[in-house]
């Protein structure tokens, strides 16, 4: 079950629509300095993009996890991220059904 409340609350920032629309293609939004692990896109390769802090960018990356938007695979010292597409496609047929 998804939290619908949420992930509004997460999609209400637009650094965190852009890093959902960011991990959509990691090759194509992440071209230099990306190598595909199959586990998802560095934490740091985000932040890097992205122009903000690492606490700045570590804050939404939370929401975005907590929401469900986003999975978070831990290796040693690496966080690694990728999209829950599950969460994102039962999010927007919820929309689709009740709004």
């Amino acid at each position: 079950m998804i939290d619908m409340n949420l992930i509004h609350k997460a999609l209400a920032n637009p650094h965190r629509r852009d890093i959902l629309a960011w991990l959509r293609v990691p090759s194509d939004a992440f071209p230099e300095g990306y190598i595909d692990f199959g586990r998802g896109v560095p934490a740091h390769v985000i932040q890097t993009r992205s122009g903000l802090s690492q606490s700045t960018v570590s804050a939404h990356i939370a929401v975005l996890v907590e929401a469900g938007l986003l999975l978070s695979t831990r290796v040693g010292q690496w966080m690694f991220l990728s999209r829950n597409e599950d969460v994102i496609r039962t999010f927007a047929e919820q929309i689709s059904l009740h709004l």
